[in-house]
């Protein structure tokens, strides 16, 4: 996500945490302007989930990738370049990305009539490269998402902290103890808390889950790698 989409969508999330705190019921509204702050760290982690439920979604291509292992496999195994470089670009993945730049670096220099040793180190070479290229890609906004899910619980913590001041502010009066100002300061910790602590769970699950796909993706790309380039090398030497 580019730096001036991130402030454009932080702003509108001020913008409309503070109409969405001005028009709540009453008790919610005494959970004060820092439950503001709070829906909008709320607000960020279903922007950052839709990003990057798209991205991963589009770095998985088009079709299986079990599928698309598969099909790599056969098409190189048989010695058919043309056929496996079309259908890494028609898979259009991260996967499809990296095997196809290797196929192609692959082709390129046995067509200069390279050593079999170079022709295998360019290859190899060329999908460390592309896999370097691609991880960024999938991992992106992650660390903002842990980020956010962080800053939620200290700013659930610090309402209940304030919260707890006003109560035990309006508890020390001299008499009876202010009854109004200790709900609201009640009420402010309570509300701040459970805001707090809903986004930090949906954060951190979301993070947990895009992490493992993200993971899985690299692992993938992996195999597939270091299978094909075995297979390479026995097309090489039949």
């Amino acid at each position: 996500m580019k730096r001036f989409i991130f402030v454009i969508i932080f702003i509108l999330s001020v913008v409309v945490s503070y109409i969405i705190w001005d028009n709540s019921p009453e008790y919610l509204r005494q959970g004060g302007p820092l439950l503001v702050l709070g829906l909008t760290c709320l607000f960020l982690v279903f922007t950052f989930t839709v990003e990057r439920a798209i991205v991963l979604t589009r770095a998985g291509g088009r079709g299986g990738v079990s599928q698309f292992m598969r099909n790599i496999k056969t098409t190189v195994q048989e010695g058919q370049m043309e056929k496996a470089i079309e259908t890494c670009k028609k898979q259009g993945g991260c996967l499809g990305n990296v095997v196809g730049a290797g196929l192609e670096r692959y082709r390129a220099t046995r067509a200069a009539n390279e050593s079999d040793k170079d022709v295998m180190e360019e290859t190899k070479r060329t999908i460390e490269e592309a896999t370097a290229l691609e991880s960024p890609i999938l991992e992106r906004n992650l660390n903002a998402l842990s980020t956010i899910a962080s800053i939620a619980t200290m700013l659930g913590l610090l309402g209940t902290t304030i919260g707890m001041i006003r109560s035990f502010h309006a508890m020390g009066q001299a008499g009876a103890p202010d009854a109004i100002q200790l709900a609201i300061g009640i009420s402010e910790a309570l509300v701040n808390t459970a805001l707090g602590l809903t986004t930090a769970i949906i954060g951190i699950v979301l993070y947990n889950y895009f992490a493992a796909r993200v993971d899985n993706f690299l692992s993938a790309i992996e195999e597939t790698s270091f299978e094909v380039l075995d297979l390479l090398r026995q097309t090489k030497g039949s």
